[in-house]
């Protein structure tokens, strides 16, 4: 009988694996990834609005 693994679940046995079975070392490094990626994201998202806002104003204005 095979079990399948959900994909948080061979995510979390990476940083287990990662962090020489210390399971709290495991937790903080998989939330301090997950929150640089948060910030990342949202960084982006931030620089895509200002180029949308700009090519809306540059459209509006007639000067595209």
């Amino acid at each position: 009988m095979e079990i399948r693994l959900s994909e948080a679940e061979v995510i979390a046995l990476a940083y287990h694996r990662a962090a020489s079975g210390d399971a709290w070392a495991a937790l903080v490094r998989a939330v301090e990834d997950a929150l640089t990626d948060l910030r990342d994201a949202e960084a982006r998202v931030l620089a895509q609005g200002r180029l949308i806002s700009r090519g809306y104003a540059r459209c509006h204005a007639g000067t595209a």
